[in-house]
């Protein structure tokens, strides 16, 4: 008999990715603790410790230190100087800048040696206590930031910059590429970058100095904690008899595991305790795949554990990659219908039934409509081309690395027998909180998880994962907190992925321009891991036309993906986008105009004509205009995004004499969450954000939503403002009571016929009140019923994007001189963070579209882009100049009115790019990223 299926059991398949890899689903931990573990060695002969003499942050000190270690560990583990981040380790981010004699140097780089005799300073010592530096003020009122992981590193390196252009520019204010190029080595997964210049010009122009007035009003509640470094990530975490976990990984993409002998490991000095992560499994399905976890004293210690196990793998023949999979005679990946079931969830949702033909899972299809009727307009036009237009092709996209720059870290401290704080960097504190519980035996309110601070998911974040598992086993086994974090190449192998896809694609109009089908079949590379479906978001764009969708899995033996920004978007996008525009050279229409055509959608419509003002568009040049080196073109695409709310979520309003928090159990993870919720608050109450307490990222709070799928917004504003109306209410109820007269709310209090008497004052004489509000269904209801508290709203939310591109013929290189960005998503509750994150999706799109690919070896499935070397990521000279547009009309018939933007921007940009290519040259790319090598072999073909 199949188990009986819960939220959290579908969830925890769902984005856990690597946790249900083995043969079995069912989890079993084997454990061992070392018996009677030594101490940690002492310096010997052979590792000396020596003695440093070195200033940090103006204050003179003496250490001893192991010469094996980097500035980096000495500041954060010895000091307590958490602001400067490890990310990448191999010095190409730039989150550990600190200066060394008033110079930016990368401290992971930097051998701690290297600091005797020499000035340190850390973000921390920008400024005096308590003061802020000006490249810090500017950070803060201009929103260069997110996250804030990355921030520290960039104000580093930014105030050095500002000393010098101010030491020998004054107040002039420099260009952006100047203040790019300074910048290069940082780099920001979020893509605050436009944020970041504008900040640094108008710091270095004198804008922001002390002498000019107080700390200046910034748009993000939290900002003044991510530019001082305060802020405290889950990497940040040390608690006391803290021990370090590594994780033992294959080395081969497909193997039996014969033997694994931990004796020797645990024997070691240092050694505390290991547990296996294969969960009864025996089949390695992956290079990378988690074997076993060692907790130890320190990190060297833990690895030369690992190093010390005794492995015996039975290596197989591996099939990396679709082709492969798909060959004649190809041997399953799972080749029995149990071992199916143990494939990982890439999707969003619950996995439905599908059939499997060896390495395709499929066909899904459900979103298909008058699917006959598509498939017979698209064969008319193959008999009969002169009827109408056909526009057919296969469009191919990469493998995305969601690499957020705070690696997947976890710290798990047992403080009972049957109770557990887990500090997490996660996208779900309250649903990580429930999953532990169930998995563990727990009650719920034993089980307590932490994230104050998360350093980026974009969908990576958001389940129990396996660094959680390892963290809270290995803190059991061992009797001692544990910590657990991913090194960077272990991010970019099992952090998270956005699937590859291949999308076969026919769009079929009639003579005059009329959409009259859509057929398109997908097959994802979600490596060893199902769900990945994109075709269901063509359901959503010129919804009149018949469609006939389908989706296949092609199962390989490659880390399993993971729901990234808008999953499935971009690919399928990538394709319907430029069929369009084909269609739309063809017919000799504009493609603004043609969409408009075809695409009934309000939302989207209003976009169109927003467009179609633009000087920009209107100024377009004749495709193929330029015949020198460097060609320039414009691109247009458009993208339909439903939006989720999270029915369960809930919003609590505590006020009395001390004055007003709100809280909930949802996190920040550089979208906002603690700007909304003040914001919204403050909104109905008449108050400034700042006199409201924000309280989140504890699952000890009322249940808050997960910050995914674009929900956060839309769930909690709705409940912010019942909540806050229900406080109003009852001070405006006690004020009528405490002066025996009719009063009116007004901003700040409640007005009567002797004056006003503020919130403030009604609060400091009453006992404490709490008020918890919800989320409401929408006026018609949801597209779909909640499943899994989940619910999809009725709504489509619409982008549109315009790009401006530069080909470099000869050397094959695209570079985005400028895009315009239009969002319609109903009401924007914090415009300042809203443009922010609408540029930093669109930044992402043009990384997906340029840059960012995932590598493996094609015969043995070894990662070869271990590193943000290798794996390039926008940086900061990269992005062009930008402009967003909200439209925030309609949507009236959603409850609170916003609707979500944080997938919707991901969606067209890299479409968009594509088109410009093809204006620009003639050449019509179908395949990502637009390396320079296709690039060149397009054009000269």
């Amino acid at each position: 008999m199949s188990p009986p299926i819960s939220r959290r059991g579908v969830l925890r398949g769902t984005l856990g990715g690597t946790v249900l890899v083995g043969e079995s689903c069912a989890p079993k931990i084997v454990s061992e603790r070392a018996e009677a573990p030594a101490a940690a060695p002492v310096a010997t002969a052979d590792s000396p410790s020596q003695k440093l003499e070195f200033t940090v942050n103006g204050v003179a000190r003496a250490l001893a230190v192991d010469p094996e270690r980097t500035a980096l560990e000495l500041v954060r583990s010895d000091l307590g100087l958490t602001g400067c981040k490890e990310s990448c380790g191999h010095g190409a981010c730039g989150a550990c800048s600190v200066l060394l004699d008033d110079v930016p140097v990368a401290a992971c780089l930097l051998p701690a040696v290297a600091l005797h005799r020499r000035r340190l300073t850390t973000v921390e010592g920008l400024a005096p206590a308590g003061e802020l530096h000006p490249v810090q003020r500017a950070f803060m009122a201009e929103d260069a930031l997110q996250c804030g992981f990355c921030t520290p590193g960039f104000v580093v390196a930014a105030s050095a910059f500002y000393r010098r252009w101010r030491a020998e520019h004054g107040n002039a204010e420099p260009d952006r590429d100047t203040v790019a190029a300074a910048l290069a080595g940082n780099l920001c997964r979020c893509a605050a970058y436009d944020g970041i210049i504008r900040a640094v010009q108008k710091a270095s122009s004198g804008a922001y100095e002390e002498p000019l007035g107080p700390e200046p009003a910034a748009p993000r509640y939290d900002a003044r904690d991510k530019v001082t470094g305060a802020a405290r990530y889950t990497v940040d975490v040390q608690l006391p008899d803290q021990l370090e976990g590594k994780i033992l990984r294959s080395p081969h993409a497909h193997a039996r595991v014969r033997k694994v002998d931990w004796s020797r490991a645990l024997a070691l000095p240092g050694v505390f305790g290991a547990v296996d992560l294969l969960h009864g499994g025996t089949t390695i399905r992956f290079a990378g795949q988690e074997i076993l976890a060692i907790a130890a004293v320190d990190a060297r210690t833990a690895e030369a554990a690992l190093a010390a196990v005794d492995l015996d793998l039975e290596v197989l023949p591996a099939l990396i990659g679709m082709d492969a999979a798909r060959a004649d005679g190809a041997p399953p990946v799972y080749p029995t219908r149990n071992t199916r079931k143990s494939a990982p969830n890439a999707s969003e949702g619950p996995l439905l039934p599908l059939g499997w033909d060896g390495n395709l899972r499929g066909p899904f299809q459900l979103f298909s409509t008058a699917k006959h009727r598509a498939r017979r307009a698209v064969q008319r036009l193959r008999e009969q081309p002169a009827e109408g237009v056909l526009v057919e092709g296969t469009y191919k996209t990469q493998v995305q690395c969601h690499s957020a720059l705070e690696p997947h870290a976890c710290v798990a401290h047992w403080t009972a027998a049957d109770a557990v704080t887990v500090y997490l960097s996660t996208q779900s504190v309250h649903a990580v909180a429930e999953d532990i519980a169930e998995r563990w035996g727990l009650r719920r309110d034993r089980v307590r998880v932490l994230a104050q601070y998360i350093g980026g998911g974009f969908g990576g974040k958001a389940t129990l994962q396996l660094e959680c598992v390892a963290a809270v086993e290995l803190a059991r086994v061992t009797g001692r907190p544990v910590r657990v974090v991913l090194e960077r190449r272990e991010e970019l192998t099992t952090g998270g992925l956005r699937p590859a896809q291949e999308i076969e694609l026919a769009l079929a109009t009639d003579r005059d321009g009329y959409l009259q089908g859509v057929t398109a079949r997908a097959f994802a590379d979600a490596g060893c891991g199902v769900g990945s479906n994109s075709t269901v978001l063509l359901r959503l764009m010129y919804a009149k036309a018949p469609k006939d969708i389908a989706d296949w899995d092609v199962v390989n033996h490659a880390p399993p993906g993971k729901p990234f920004r808008g999953p499935g978007g971009p690919p399928v996008f990538w394709a319907l986008e430029q069929a369009v525009d084909v269609a739309a050279e063809r017919l000799e229409l504009d493609p603004i105009l043609l969409r408009k055509r075809f695409d009934p959608n309000p939302a989207r419509n209003r976009l169109y004509d927003w467009a179609l003002s633009l000087k920009t568009w209107r100024e377009r040049q004749p495709a193929q205009s330029d015949r020198g080196r460097h060609r320039r073109g414009l691109g247009l695409a458009v993208g339909g995004w439903f939006y989720f709310v999270q029915p369960s979520a809930r919003l609590q309003i505590d006020a009395g004499p001390d004055g007003i928090v709100a809280s909930t159990a949802c996190q920040d993870i550089g979208n906002g969450t603690r700007t909304v919720i003040a914001e919204t608050v403050a909104g109905v109450l008449g108050i400034a954000p700042a006199d409201v307490k924000v309280q989140i990222g504890d699952s000890s709070l009322v249940p808050g939503p997960m910050t995914g799928g674009s929900r956060t917004t839309a769930s909690l504003v709705p409940a912010a403002i019942m909540a806050a109306e229900q406080l109003r209410d009852e001070l405006l109820e006690r004020a009528e009571q405490l002066l025996g007269v009719k009063g009116v709310a007004v901003p700040g209090g409640v007005r009567h016929p002797r004056g006003v008497v503020t919130w403030q004052q009604l609060l400091a004489g009453s006992p404490p009140l709490r008020f918890v509000g919800t989320r409401k269904r929408d006026q018609g209801g949801y597209f779909l019923p909640p499943m899994y508290d989940i619910a999809p709203g009725r709504y489509v939310a619409g982008a549109l994007q315009i790009v401006e591109v530069e080909v470099d013929t000869r050397l094959g290189r695209i570079r985005v001189l400028r895009s315009h960005t239009g969002v319609a998503a109903g009401h924007i509750v914090a415009p300042a963070l809203a443009r922010s994150q609408a540029m930093g999706g669109v930044i992402q799109g043009i990384g997906y579209a340029l840059y960012e690919e995932r590598r493996l070896d094609p015969k043995t499935g070894a990662l070869l882009t271990g590193g943000l070397e290798d794996y390039r990521i926008p940086g900061i000279g990269d992005i062009g100049e930008l402009d967003v547009n909200f439209v925030e009309d309609g949507y009236e018939r959603v409850n609170g009115r916003s609707v979500g933007l944080a997938e919707l921007v991901t969606l067209a940009p890299a479409a968009a790019i594509g088109n410009a290519v093809a204006h620009a040259t003639g050449f019509r790319p179908r395949e990502l990223p637009l390396r320079p090598d296709r690039v060149l072999q397009g054009i000269r073909g």
